[in-house]
């Protein structure tokens, strides 16, 4: 029996030949990285392991970018902590506001996340990293700083979900974030719990590299260890334009075992919106029609890239927002700001009326 794209990944960094789900490993890691909330407690669970430095400055990544900029002096402390540390460690990917972005904008666009990582981060949305085939997934702070100080970690290698997206004929306006609420409508929040879900099919190819990290990114929504699609053309051409480093491309095998299969058209699947409280509770956008809504926020880690603005301003261009509304828009990272400021998106937004911010994660944690 072959092994799965995830199942290899794991094999490789525990110097294996072969893994199995359920199976316990130690392996080694690509990446480590923590933003400002999380950071700061693995910097003083780091502190309680008896070495002097983490065991690679440039597989740490710090990334400012939950309260950007410092919302209060609670805050302010937060980041000086991270701040101090990484000056401190001479940790390599460190970005200062004013260069930071959301990390999981951040980082693939900066190359720090390749194909065939194995990586951790304290957040749960680490998962994203597995749109590039990387075994990305959130750890606690605990986990993180043991990661920080020995470049290595154990798991429990994951039973994997396959979900196979047929066909290219996508309704109007459906992108991933549509297949992966989808998704996590069929199968709920713990549908997937502690288990990869492996996206494939021709659906998937003729997505976005932009849609494809929204995919892997919500794959946390339903329970699973990672979210992870394997390397192709568009993300071999996304990555040589970013790495800095050699990386290793992984594909599933022919005859490699799934714990479930799931197949589904595009065709048939139309615009979701999730309704309160779960993302499970989605249903098609049209169910939404005539419920009043008081603010709408457009970004986050797993919509601020590049293409969510453009489709954003394509909608709002020579309207304007409601007066009962607000409506907030918040770029990923200062590049997507630039870009979406070159393209003109920035002026539409305005002209719209809406809030254009800083990048930040800012609401989605009540900043």
């Amino acid at each position: 029996m072959g092994m799965t794209i995830t199942e290899k990944i794991l094999a490789d960094h525990g110097g294996l030949d072969k893994v199995v789900p359920g199976q316990l490993i130690t392996a080694e890691l690509d990446l480590t990285l923590a933003n400002d909330i999380t950071g700061p407690v693995s910097i003083k669970e780091f502190a309680k392991f008896g070495v002097d430095k983490v065991w690679d400055k440039e597989k740490v990544a710090l990334v400012p970018d939950h309260f950007t900029p410092n919302k209060d002096i609670a805050s302010a402390e937060l980041s000086k902590t991270l701040r101090e540390f990484a000056k401190e460690q001479g940790i390599v990917h460190y970005w200062e506001q004013g260069r930071v972005g959301i990390e999981h904008c951040l980082l693939p666009e900066q190359g720090v996340t390749l194909p065939g990582d194995v990586i951790i981060g304290a957040d749960s949305h680490t998962c994203t990293y597995g749109a590039l085939g990387a075994f990305a997934t959130g750890v606690g702070s605990t986990d993180l700083a043991a990661g920080m100080a020995t470049g290595k970690a154990w798991f429990r290698v994951p039973k994997s979900m396959k979900f196979v997206f047929k066909g290219t004929n996508f309704q109007p306006w459906v992108s991933g974030k549509d297949l992966i609420l989808y998704t996590i409508g069929k199968i709920g929040v713990d549908g997937a719990r502690y288990r990869a879900m492996e996206f494939t099919g021709e659906g998937i190819a003729a997505l976005s590299m932009d849609s494809r990290f929204t995919m892997c990114n919500m794959a946390i929504e339903a329970g699973a260890k990672n979210g992870i699609i394997a390397p192709d053309e568009k993300t071999i051409a996304y990555v040589n334009e970013r790495a800095k480093r050699p990386y290793k491309v992984y594909e599933s095998d022919p005859d490699a075992e799934y714990v479930e299969v799931y197949e589904w058209d595009v065709a048939d699947i139309p615009l979701q919106v999730a309704f309160p409280h779960l993302p499970e509770n989605a249903r098609p956008v049209e169910e939404g029609k005539g419920i009043k809504i008081h603010q709408v926020v457009i970004g986050s880690c797993t919509n601020g890239r590049l293409e969510d603005m453009q489709v954003a301003a394509k909608i709002l261009k020579g309207k304007k927002v409601h007066p009962d509304l607000r409506l907030i828009i918040i770029p990923g990272t200062q590049e997507v700001y630039k870009q979406a400021m070159k393209e003109g998106l920035l002026e539409i937004f305005i002209d719209a009326g809406a809030v254009v911010s800083t990048p930040t994660c800012g609401p989605c944690l009540g900043g």
